[in-house]
């Protein structure tokens, strides 16, 4: 859908065919990430492992930009909604100790939801309780850097309203993990940073893994960039608004440990994995399916500021494969495709950046207010010098690289652009779909 134009994760859809396990070329995968840097495409990380055993590494870009600090595989990215499969261990562990119950409903905790009394544990963690997200509000971005109490997140979560009846259908809901993270913390009467210090980070060895505070360079923690015309440093969203739905930081190659240890029956029974890999309606219960080939994955995906990340597990060929970032100006989900396909022999090719001139004053004849009547969806086309900048209704403005004469792209979602000035129109072409925009009289 265009009002997803920004969204950079998409899961691993390949036909399923043969796949064979063999060496892979190192040297090829590091030129992939060289050409991703060069053109300002991609600053991040990525690990894999196998069997236990990191077999690949490589960082890109910078952790401070405005330092000129480069990133290595120390540094430290915010993980988003990976968080939210760490909550999920961490309320499933509660089940096991016989504190916590899947199918107790919430209304003891919180009076004020909407259905509390109808709505399930096991319901929040799956995103079925119909609870609204509180990310989708149009003043949410005004206000996500500010720390906030449990009351006040309380408050707004109450303040949405249920969007269907609990249990009856999915959607996804960062409240719902906000409530998950007030129950387990009502439940131990400990912080969430000290449940997770207890029950996973310390079990299994994770010191680069925690709940994030203020974004501090000397620690190792990178800073957030999105690009427009150039890389440009992101608002910080305070650790008190995402909590157990997004407040986490790490590194690949700790994602990969984690991702192991989970599946490596560390952190919880094989029942409680099994109720975590169980899909209703493509929802798991703090994980996704993720398809390569012939090979089934698990994992989740994150994004939180300018950071975007997944994690995946391959149980039947013990890998486990982990990207963050930190600035995204391409497709993530095709890097993602090209390191799987390094790791398991299939061939990728190494993107050509090349791209069409055009002048700033050849821009002007785009500039303007497109709306369309298929969607109901406004963009803004600017021009900032000799590059052309798009901004979708309640998005981030991103820059379109040009492909040819009227052509556009923005690789980041996959998105393509074809202007007709002549007909003051303008087509996005993204997801199978061509989409018409007219441009709007001044």
């Amino acid at each position: 859908m265009i009002q997803k134009i920004l969204t950079t994760v998409l899961f691993l859809t390949l036909a399923q065919i043969g796949l064979t396990q063999s060496s892979f070329d190192t040297e090829k995968l590091d030129k992939y990430f060289n050409a991703l840097e060069e053109n300002d495409k991609f600053m991040g990380s990525v690990a894999v492992s196998k069997n236990g055993e990191i077999i690949y590494a490589k960082s890109v870009g910078y952790a401070d930009l405005e330092n000129k600090v480069e990133a290595n595989k120390n540094f430290k990215y915010r993980i988003g909604s990976i968080t939210k499969t760490f909550t999920t261990v961490l309320i499933l562990k509660a089940v096991e100790q016989n504190k916590l119950k899947l199918d107790q409903t919430i209304k003891k905790y919180f009076p004020t939801i909407k259905n509390a009394k109808k709505i399930t544990i096991k319901q929040l963690l799956s995103h079925r309780s119909g609870i609204h997200s509180f990310t989708d509000d149009e003043d949410y971005l005004s206000w996500c850097t500010e720390p906030k109490t449990e009351v006040e997140m309380i408050e707004i979560i109450s303040q949405g309203e249920s969007e269907f009846k609990p249990g009856s259908t999915a959607k996804y809901s960062n409240s719902n993990f906000i409530l998950l993270t007030y129950i387990l913390e009502k439940t131990y009467d400990k912080s969430y940073a000290e449940l997770l210090q207890e029950f996973i980070l310390e079990p299994i060895g994770l010191t680069s893994t925690y709940v994030f505070g203020d974004i501090d360079p000397e620690k190792k923690e990178c800073k957030s960039y999105n690009y427009t015309s150039s890389w440009e440093v992101e608002p910080e969203t305070h650790y008190t608004v995402p909590l157990g739905a997004g407040a986490i930081t790490s590194t690949p190659s700790e994602l990969t440990t984690f991702a192991d240890a989970l599946f490596g029956g560390q952190l919880l029974k094989p029942e409680s994995l099994e109720i975590m890999k169980t899909i209703q309606e493509g929802y798991g219960i703090g994980l996704f399916q993720i398809p390569f080939y012939t090979s089934m994955g698990y994992g989740h995906t994150g994004g939180i500021d300018g950071f975007s990340s997944v994690f995946s597990h391959f149980p039947k060929d013990t890998i486990s494969y982990a990207l963050t970032s930190n600035g995204s100006n391409y497709n993530n989900n095709n890097i993602s495709l090209a390191v799987l396909s390094a790791v398991y022999g299939k061939s990728y090719e190494i993107p050509d950046f090349t791209t069409y001139d055009v002048t700033s004053e050849a821009l002007d004849q785009y500039v303007g207010v497109y709306t369309s009547k298929e969607i109901n969806f406004t963009i803004t086309i600017r021009k900032d010098g000799n590059t052309l900048i798009a901004q979708g209704t309640g998005q981030p403005a991103f820059s379109l690289e040009a492909t040819a004469k009227d052509k556009f792209k923005f690789d980041k979602a996959a998105a393509k652009f074809e202007f007709k000035p002549k007909e003051n129109t303008m087509y996005l072409i993204q997801g199978g779909a061509r989409n018409k925009f007219v441009k709007e009289e001044e």
